[in-house]
């Protein structure tokens, strides 16, 4: 039984496809084939359900794939171990996080840490908050930014690392553009730019509009938050972002006026999978970002 054989059946269980699972390992489909019927050969049974062009796990393909997983996690944790163990500043770190943190808060985080610690190489991944919630129980991830922080889950542990205020932005030229602060019922009657359907600032931005009595009128979504920046420089409507999300420099900067009734505010947390020793270098990085956090947290704006 050879590593390569798992390693495909790991895939092709997942994807329940052979010609799909050997595209992603970049192989050629007779190849994956051969080796899943080698194995079962080996292992005298079947592991897989042939219908049409997908495949299905039997019962016994349902067993030993948990066992497998378990086999090529441990074989992974090894080498990463073994790897630190002959030089502890070099690893490889996988960090998810929402598009809205990639503009100022993981960079400034990542470059310090590299400061300290020059050797560690980062692996980034960007995703709606369901994305990595999910890439951190698969495994895709090792740590994870995610707003809100999750509620009680006993698959995923972690901390609140930052509480954010969430500004008005309006067009430079608005009425309301030179207020130091304004309620959020002022916006009533404003055509709003929001993030799209499955990014966490939507729900955060409609609930405070909500509470201000009214229902906002979404005239412009996008997924980025420079996008959204942009639509309201340029006169498209009215918004709500992170006080973060602002402070980067861009060729089109709107107003930003802070909410004082209601506050609006979302929270950052950091999570990892419960109930598992992370590799030596992930966990010397969550625990530099929580220091690094609870040190500089509300004047991280005033930093950038």
């Amino acid at each position: 039984m050879e590593l390569r054989q798992l390693q495909y059946f790991v895939k092709v269980a997942r994807i329940q496809h052979v010609t799909r699972a050997a595209e992603e390992l970049h192989v050629a489909q007779s190849a994956v084939s051969r080796q899943i019927h080698q194995l079962e050969e080996e292992l005298e049974v079947e592991l897989f359900d042939h219908r049409g062009r997908n495949v299905q796990l039997t019962p016994a393909g349902q067993l030993f794939l948990s066992r497998v997983e378990e086999i090529l996690e441990d074989l992974e944790r090894a080498v990463a171990e073994v790897r630190e163990f002959s030089d502890p500043e070099k690893g490889v770190i996988r960090l998810g996080f929402p598009h809205s943190l990639g503009i100022l808060l993981v960079p400034m985080a990542v470059a310090a840490f590299r400061k300290k610690h020059p050797g560690v190489r980062f692996i980034f991944r960007q995703g709606m908050y369901p994305t990595l919630v999910r890439d951190v129980l698969e495994k895709e991830v090792d740590l994870a930014f995610v707003s809100p922080f999750p509620g009680s889950d006993d698959k995923l542990t972690g901390e609140v690392v930052l509480t954010e205020e969430l500004l008005a932005v309006l067009p430079e030229h608005h009425p309301l553009a030179k207020e130091e602060s304004i309620e959020l019922s002022q916006l009533k009657d404003e055509e709003f730019v929001l993030f799209s359907p499955g990014y966490s600032l939507r729900p955060i931005v409609v609930n405070a509009c909500l509470s201000a009595g009214f229902e906002p009128k979404i005239a412009f979504e996008g997924d980025e938050v420079e996008t959204i920046r942009g639509l309201v420089a340029a006169g498209m409507g009215v918004s709500l972002l992170p006080e973060l999300a602002l402070a980067a420099p861009g060729p089109m900067v709107p107003a930003a006026v802070r909410i004082r009734k209601p506050r609006v505010t979302r929270t950052i947390g950091l999570i990892r999978r419960a109930g598992e020793k992370p590799p030596m270098v992930v966990l010397r990085f969550y625990n530099f970002l929580l220091s690094f956090f609870a040190q500089n947290g509300s004047n991280l704006w005033r930093q950038a």
